[in-house]
């Protein structure tokens, strides 16, 4: 099983993949239409709305989880 590299959610099925392609390091959420990956900028404000809608966080407290978890991300290490 693989792992996103930019937001760490387990990949399983082929339609997890961005575009499908079970090749590629990132999944269909951190994908942008065309297939390439999401900027650190996009990323961060998906992540954050996702966490005021499932966690309850307000925005700012929400803001700062999301950046510690990507901190931890292959993708963004060294931002």
């Amino acid at each position: 099983m693989k792992t996103c590299i930019a937001c760490g959610m387990p990949m399983e099925k082929k339609e997890e993949f961005a575009m499908g392609d079970t090749s590629k390091d990132y999944c269909v959420f951190c994908a942008r239409p065309d297939g390439s990956m999401q900027s650190y900028e996009e990323k961060l404000e998906g992540m954050t709305r996702f966490i005021v809608k499932t966690q309850g966080f307000d925005e700012k407290a929400a803001q700062n989880a999301a950046r510690e978890m990507m901190a931890k991300l292959p993708a963004w290490q060294g931002r």
